[in-house]
């Protein structure tokens, strides 16, 4: 390369003139090339016909633009026999012919409209010294020669979506190069197998459980194993749990309510004796606790003494100040009252967009909301946890039952255990303790109100050793409140170790123990399994998977918010292909 370092030049070029003009660097630049082959029919020549000037964009040089006055020549053909008798000179490892910009120069544009996009290339480009426009971004990502894979071998095919739900396309990766192939318009068994077709060597595809590309892998490659995906099949069968969840949990809540029992005396109260509790002189006895407590008696032995249930540590929870609970109330009537206008304006016969229009809101929120009842069904409060307090609080309890009534004392012992929180906590848990430290006696809750169906599927699906010891609580009063949720923990488990231990030979195991049960929606799931056996059985021996498929479909979407969809398809496959 000759020239200066900050502007090479190819060989057979010199750079005679440096100069600056209008914020532009305009370098001169001439060719002495000796001999010059003609481009048609490749014989040397070395007579010279004249000189001609082509001004050329280059890369910017500190932050200027470059433009290039490149003196070349015309030649005489030495071939008589050759139709063409003048010829320019060619100069094939730095401009193409009659072309406005160097190799070098398109290749950065190319750089920045696969990072970017048009528009904000062409921006980009401006800020960087490059004057251009987006058209000519386009352009030159457009002219990217489509790489075609020598050899397939392992392939793996998903759909990804043009419009949400509407329309889709077709993805696929050579899981050995780590590469996408190919983007496919459409989603058909047909594309899918004339594609196919096309590269005979291909021996496994990993695939989800959809039958578009099970009839198109059947039909194209019929000489391919087959591979159900694990993340597919695990998403089945955790909407399969949920179901039978959901079924379960109608049981659970129409089963009648335990009876009320005293934890300390053991005797259980019926709800006469709760009403007599409630009307008795309570000032009477609050007074007479007051003097046991005085002379130095726990508060375990004053609730033995008068039969007050001691307060259980899932019903304590932090006290909630006066202005957050009345922020959170306004709140809500506001929504109910929204809500309920809603319902009015529409049965009023207004249409959801003058609606939303009208109360200042989106029309999809108006859709939401017509499918609520006006009941207190809207904006339901979630179920709130101790967090870091959470695994001390029986101990600190048990400590306040015994008569350790300070605060500070109570938090060195458990920051001695571990506990990361600060003192200001542990008074917020113990200032109901203050407040109300008789609680009145009343049923535990059932366990569905405290875990959400959704909240119970994970814990029946994720690996047992990965539950919190309050985790495994709550699974443990599901498993005990229902059998058949203790029949799914058990199978669910043994599905997921499977799943992650790639451990295919215990299949058929797994199904029968299915088809022994009572679980209506798994035996479904099963069945679905059991077409597609050979398939699954692969998914769960093979190490195959569409992991590297999803992080592809991943990276497509962030390239469609590019604004791809002025060039529509096509744009949005060059830029799949080439982009690292």
């Amino acid at each position: 390369m000759e020239g200066t370092t900050l502007l090479p030049l190819p060989e057979g070029l010199r750079m005679t003139e440096l100069r600056h003009q209008e914020n532009v660097l305009i370098v001169e630049v001439l060719s002495e090339q000796a001999r010059v082959r003609c481009p048609l029919c490749g014989q040397e020549s070395t007579s010279v016909h004249s000189r001609y000037l082509r001004r050329l964009k280059d890369v910017p040089c500190g932050g200027q633009a470059v433009c290039l006055h490149l003196r070349v020549r015309k030649f005489f053909c030495q071939n008589q026999q050759c139709s063409r008798h003048i010829f320019t000179e060619r100069l094939p490892n730095f401009v193409e012919p009659w072309a406005q910009m160097t190799y070098r120069l398109v290749q950065a544009l190319q750089a920045i409209g696969l990072a970017t996009s048009g528009s904000l290339g062409a921006r980009l480009a401006s800020r960087l010294g490059v004057a251009t426009s987006w058209m000519t971004i386009l352009r030159r990502v457009m002219a990217l020669a489509t790489p075609d894979p020598h050899s397939v071998t392992t392939l793996g095919i998903d759909d990804f979506s043009f419009k949400r739900g509407r329309k889709f396309g077709t993805i696929l990766v050579d899981l050995s190069t780590h590469q996408v192939i190919d983007l496919l318009p459409e989603r058909s068994a047909e594309s899918a197998a004339e594609w196919l077709r096309r590269y005979p060597e291909i021996q496994y595809i990993s695939r989800d459980r959809g039958k578009d590309y099970a009839q198109g892998a059947n039909s194209g490659a019929p000489q391919a194993t087959q591979i159900s995906d694990r993340f597919h099949l695990m998403q089945n069968f955790v909407k399969a749990v949920e179901a039978e969840v959901e079924r379960c949990y109608k049981y659970i809540q129409q089963a009648p309510s335990p009876d009320l029992k005293d934890p300390n005396s053991g005797q259980r109260t019926s709800d006469s004796d709760e009403a007599d509790y409630l009307s008795g002189n309570k000032q009477e006895m609050f007074e007479q606790v007051k003097d046991l407590l005085a002379h130095g008696h726990s508060a375990a032995e004053v609730a033995k003494q008068f039969a007050i249930p001691v307060r259980r540590v899932y019903h304590w929870k932090a006290r909630e100040d006066y202005p957050a609970g009345e922020v959170k109330r306004t709140k809500r009537a506001d929504l109910l009252e929204r809500c309920e206008h809603i319902h009015q304006l529409r049965a009023a016969g207004f249409s959801n967009q003058e609606i939303a229009e009208q109360l200042a809101i989106s029309e999809r929120t108006v859709r939401r909301w017509q499918k609520r009842r006006v009941d207190g069904t809207i904006n339901q409060p979630r179920r709130k946890r101790s967090g870091s307090f959470g695994p001390y609080a029986p101990y600190v309890l048990s400590r306040w039952q015994q008569g350790e009534w300070s605060v500070d004392r109570i938090f060195q012992e458990i920051q001695a255990q571990g506990f990361s929180g600060s003192v200001r906590t542990v008074y917020r848990f113990v200032k109901p303790l203050r407040q109300d430290f008789m609680p009145l006696p009343h049923p535990p809750p059932r366990v569905t109100s405290r875990v959400t169906i959704q909240n119970a599927t994970w814990l029946l699906v994720r690996p047992s050793e990965s539950l919190k010891a309050d985790e495994k609580a709550d699974l443990e009063e599901l498993c005990h409140a229902s059998p058949e949720l203790a029949t799914l923990s058990l199978l669910a488990q043994s599905f997921g170790k499977m799943v992650r231990g790639r451990e295919g030979h215990r299949l058929a195991d797994w199904m029968k123990q299915v088809r022994e049960s009572s679980l209506r929606h798994i035996k479904r799931f099963a069945s679905g399994l059991q077409r597609d056996q050979a398939e699954v059985l692969a998914g769960l021996t093979h190490s195959f998977s569409n992991g590297q498929v999803e992080g592809f479909v991943n990276k497509l979407k962030l390239i469609k918010r590019q604004g791809y969809g002025r060039a529509l398809f096509r744009l949005l496959r060059q830029c799949m292909l080439h982009t690292l």
